[in-house]
């Protein structure tokens, strides 16, 4: 289970990271790809937060400067090596409010596998709103990834 999310937080890494210097070597980056993107790394944070019991410095929807995204993700990545490294069951239940003050319960596996998804789907959207601003998408596919 360990080398599988670290595969998957690898292919995480890389694919935000080809996002972070596209956008650093624009004139201006899109509003909603500014908006999406600080929001994959405040929910990545956030989740890592609830597993680590701690508290999270930003909120789901904060907005980031692109100069800033990469020590953010850096410290993701980080966090989420350290969370799969010294996991011992990731059947682990973790205890957790979300933003609207509700109480849930999930597994290690479950919250490591939803961050992954949850970037997946917002770098999809993140491609759709670059070319409805004339620009074209990176190819994030896994499968190109691992070619």
């Amino acid at each position: 289970m360990k080398a599988f999310f670290n595969e998957l937080f690898d292919y995480n890494y890389y694919c935000n990271k080809r996002i972070i210097e596209q956008c650093i070597a624009m004139q201006r980056v899109p509003e909603n790809t500014q908006k999406l993107f600080s929001h994959i790394l405040n929910a990545h944070h956030g989740w890592n937060a609830r597993i680590l019991g701690s508290k999270p410095e930003f909120n789901s929807w904060d907005i980031h400067n692109c100069k800033d995204w990469g020590d953010i993700h850096y410290e993701n990545q980080r966090n989420s090596f350290e969370i799969v490294t010294n996991t011992d069951s990731f059947e682990k239940r973790i205890d957790y409010e979300n933003s609207e003050g509700r109480l849930f319960t999930n597994t290690i596996k479950d919250i490591l596998f939803h961050i992954i998804n949850h970037s997946t789907n917002h770098r999809g959207q993140i491609a759709v709103d670059f070319r409805n601003n004339g620009l074209e998408p990176l190819v994030l596919d896994y499968v190109f990834y691992k070619r």
